[in-house]
C-alpha cells in the first residue's frame, strides 16, 4: 500500500511539474528572420522611383511630357511618396519590440510632406536645366537666371532653391533616418546570434550604393553619420545587457558603414576639384553627383 502511495504522489508531482511548464510565461527567444520581401521592395523603390527619376526626365523625349505639365519623373516622385512611407510602416510593424507610434506616425506625416515639397521643387528645377541651369553654380551665378528683370525674380528663384534642396531634404531625410533608428532599436535580441543570410549580403552592395547617392545628392553627411553613431552607441549599450543584433540589424549597420567607404572615396576622387569646392564651402565637402555630371559629363555629349 505504501509503494501504492508514493506511485500515486510521484505521478501528481509529475503532472504538477508539467502543468507549471506549460504555464511557464517566458519561452525561449525565436528566432528573427531576415525580411528579404521589405529589403528588396525598398532598395528596388529607391533606385527606380529615387535615383531613376531624373534619369528618365533626360531620357525620355521632351514632347510627350511639355514643360507645363508633369513628367514622368514627377510620377515616380509621386509613387515615391506613396510607397517608402507604407514599406517603412511594415517595416515598424515587424519588429518584436513595441515602439513608440506616436513617434512614428509623425515621422511618417513629416517625411511624406517634405517629399511633397521637394517633389514641387525638382519639378521646376529639371524645366530650369532644360533651359540651360548648371547645378555647378549658385542660384545668382547661373547665366539663365542672373539677368532675370526685375531683380525680384531672382529672389522668388532663391526662395525655391531653399524650399526644394533644405527645407524639402530637412524634412524628407531627418524623419526617414529617424525611422530606420527606431526600427534599429527593436533588432536586438537574447536568441543565439544570428548571421545575415546570403540573400541579404547580395543585397547589402545596392542598398549601400543607394545610400551613398542619398547622402551626397541630398547633401546630408552631417545627419547621416550621426544617425551612424546612434546606431553604434545604441548596439554598444545593447551588448552589454546581453543582446545581440538579428539579422535585420546587422543589414543595416553594414550598409551604412559601407556608405562611410565609398563617400570617402567620392571625395577623395573630388577633392582637388575647383569650382565643386567652390560650389561646396565650409568643413563637411561632399559635391553632389549631379553637379559632378553638369559640370564634367554633360559638356562631353
Amino acid at each position: 500500500m505504501q509503494t501504492a502511495r508514493k506511485r500515486r504522489g510521484f505521478q501528481a508531482s509529475a503532472q504538477n511539474s508539467s502543468a507549471a511548464a506549460l504555464k511557464d510565461p517566458s519561452p525561449p527567444p525565436k528566432k528573427k528572420h531576415f525580411h528579404l520581401d521589405l529589403w528588396l521592395c525598398l532598395t528596388l523603390q529607391n533606385w527606380i522611383l529615387d535615383f531613376g527619376r531624373p534619369i528618365v526626365m533626360l531620357i525620355l523625349p521632351l514632347e510627350w511630357f511639355p514643360l507645363n505639365k508633369p513628367s514622368a519623373g514627377d510620377y515616380f516622385h509621386m509613387a515615391y511618396n506613396v510607397l517608402t512611407p507604407f514599406i517603412m510602416l511594415k517595416l515598424i510593424e515587424r519588429s518584436p519590440k513595441a515602439l513608440p507610434r506616436p513617434a512614428v506616425y509623425l515621422c511618417i506625416i513629416t517625411f511624406v510632406m517634405g517629399a511633397s515639397i521637394h517633389l514641387v521643387g525638382d519639378s521646376i528645377n529639371h524645366r530650369l536645366l532644360l533651359s540651360g541651369y548648371q547645378l555647378h553654380l549658385s542660384v545668382r551665378d547661373n547665366p539663365i537666371i542672373k539677368d532675370l528683370k526685375p531683380d525680384t525674380l531672382i529672389d522668388a528663384f532663391e526662395l525655391l532653391y531653399y524650399y526644394d534642396e533644405q527645407l524639402g531634404h530637412l524634412m524628407w531625410y531627418i524623419p526617414f533616418f529617424i525611422i530606420l533608428l527606431i526600427y534599429f532599436c527593436g533588432c536586438f535580441t537574447k536568441a543565439k546570434e544570428q548571421r545575415l543570410p546570403l540573400s541579404g549580403w547580395l543585397l547589402l552592395g545596392p542598398s549601400a550604393l543607394y545610400y551613398w547617392y542619398l547622402v551626397t545628392e541630398g547633401q546630408i553627411s552631417e545627419l547621416f553619420l550621426l544617425t551612424l553613431l546612434c546606431m553604434a552607441a545604441v548596439a554598444v549599450h545593447q551588448r552589454r545587457q546581453g543582446l545581440g543584433l538579428d539579422s535585420n540589424g546587422q543589414f543595416l549597420l553594414l550598409s551604412f558603414s559601407l556608405v562611410v567607404l565609398l563617400v570617402g572615396v567620392w571625395v577623395a576622387f573630388l577633392w582637388d576639384d575647383p569650382i565643386l569646392r567652390a560650389k561646396y564651402p565650409g568643413l563637411v565637402y561632399v559635391p553632389e553627383p549631379w553637379s559632378y555630371y553638369t559640370l564634367h559629363i554633360k559638356p562631353l555629349h
